[in-house]
């Protein structure tokens, strides 16, 4: 395999939509999906109304990465070999005495093995990993919080209330319905949650396609919704860009499933049809699905009997590792995280952000200082790096977290957004992630800044 990654070898390239090619005003959208989840909590299920106030402060504790233990109310951060980093009961630190009374003394988490190996959901814990679930870390912590003043005992019981709030106000028929808070926000004002590509990303697309290349969207989303963010984005005619739709993709099923069990099905009025289609003969807008039968219509389009794919995605568990492990696409991950460690943002993006921001927009929480949630946190560090410290106060070495191990395993590059190569040339060559390179080769335009001070460090 080259070293080097190019757009121009590619014959397909695909993307995810959220925090991929839509991106959102993250502090904006976390806190409408903060008040989503525990609105929700507060009104349906009797939960203490104090979870419906927060500070700016409060907002340092939500970090991409974590992993819930739903036995005991604990957040984890995990190193790449599963050794804890850095826990908290609930939102509370724990110390490193504690952790090792917990988790032993060579502070292993005894689910990493299946979480690492399949990234399956479990009842046992739960991992944050993107921005569109992330603030219930947030409210997990201040749930178990509120339990233990109550004199609770902290099982997993109230997951299952977590899991309604979500279903509540992310099920298919909620944008329709106008049901929970945030479908009915976002439709209201669509340019308070999400930012408009910038010129040179349409042109990038346009180009791409121009070029004969085959265009995917592959998301989650039901196609209404879907729908909204693109004419936002993109503008009307956005369905022009992209060869192939495929909406409420359930992924990562999408990918590792067999193709008897979810079927693609054809969408009326943004209704899925109830026959589902034995094969995908044509481009066109879909619904649900499984990539083998997507990867025959490819071969067909492209005229090659193993089209090369590219997949661009910001979730390790729904994008990144089955679309690797699976359909063995190339992978480019979007990871935000990098503009809080010195990756500046691209010139596209900040003069998007000075025209979509009045100054009354910006609101109480900017001047009272809430942190980005893609921000190194105080309380959890850098996303990429820590330090491990061991019994007795004694400071080890630095290790890599488990996060960014994966990105290195399972993506072919990463970039903090697509607007860091909207405007290079399509044969531009891209060094990629490999094992027998240093560990900052493969993010573009640079290393987040903790990957490089251990990189110095170790030389």
């Amino acid at each position: 395999m080259s070293e080097y990654f190019s757009l121009a070898d590619c014959d397909v390239i695909g993307f995810d939509l959220d925090h991929t090619l839509c991106r959102y005003h993250l502090k904006e959208t976390s806190r409408l999906i903060y008040e989503s989840f525990a609105r929700y909590l507060v009104e349906h299920k009797g939960y203490d109304k104090d979870l419906l106030n927060l500070t700016p402060a409060t907002w340092d504790f939500c970090f991409k990465g974590l992993v819930v233990d739903l036995e005991d109310g604990n957040l984890v951060k995990l190193a790449e070999d599963g050794t804890v980093l850095r826990a908290t009961h609930g939102t509370s630190d724990l110390s490193t005495e504690e952790i090792i009374k917990h988790y032993g003394p060579k502070r292993e988490w005894k689910h990493f093995n299946s979480l690492s190996t399949s990234f399956t959901r479990s009842s046992k814990y739960y991992f944050y990993d993107n921005y569109f679930d992330l603030p219930g870390a947030l409210l997990c912590g201040r749930v178990v919080d509120m339990l233990h003043k109550r004199g609770n005992e902290v099982n997993s019981d109230f997951w299952k209330d977590m899991v309604a709030a979500i279903d509540h106000n992310y099920n298919t028929s909620a944008f329709r319905d106008d049901a929970g808070t945030y479908f009915p926000s976002v439709k209201r004002d669509p340019g308070q949650y999400l930012q408009r590509c910038s010129d040179s990303v349409k042109t990038w697309l346009r180009g791409m396609k121009n070029a004969g290349k085959v265009l995917l969207l592959i998301t989650s989303s039901h196609s209404d919704y879907c729908r909204l963010i693109c004419e936002h984005i993109l503008g009307k005619d956005f369905e022009e860009l992209f060869d192939i739709i495929i909406t409420n993709a359930l992924k990562p099923g999408f990918f590792s499933l067999v193709p008897q069990q979810r079927p693609f099905r054809t969408l009326v009025n943004d209704v899925e049809e109830s026959e589902g289609l034995p094969s995908l003969d044509k481009p066109g807008w879909y619904s649900q699905g499984n990539w083998p039968h997507l990867h025959e219509l490819l071969k067909k389009m492209t005229g090659k009997p193993e089209p090369k794919v590219v997949y661009f995605g910001d979730s390790m568990r729904s994008d990144m590792f089955p679309a690797s492990s699976f359909g063995k696409w190339e992978t480019v991950m979007i990871v935000e995280e990098m503009e809080g460690e010195g990756v500046p943002k691209s010139e596209a993006a900040l003069s998007n952000e000075a025209q979509m921001e009045p100054l009354e927009k910006k609101g109480k929480f900017e001047e009272q200082g809430m942190k980005s949630p893609s921000a190194v946190s105080n309380q959890w560090g850098s996303y990429f790096v820590d330090v491990h410290k061991s019994g007795g106060g004694d400071e080890e070495s630095q290790k890599l977290t488990w996060c960014c191990h994966c990105i290195h395993k399972y993506s072919t590059m990463a970039i903090p957004s697509v607007e860091h190569i909207a405007d290079l040339p399509l044969d531009y060559k891209f060094p990629r992630f490999s094992p027998g390179k240093p560990c900052t080769t493969g993010y573009y335009p640079r290393p987040p800044d903790s990957l490089l001070k251990r990189c110095e460090s170790m030389s």
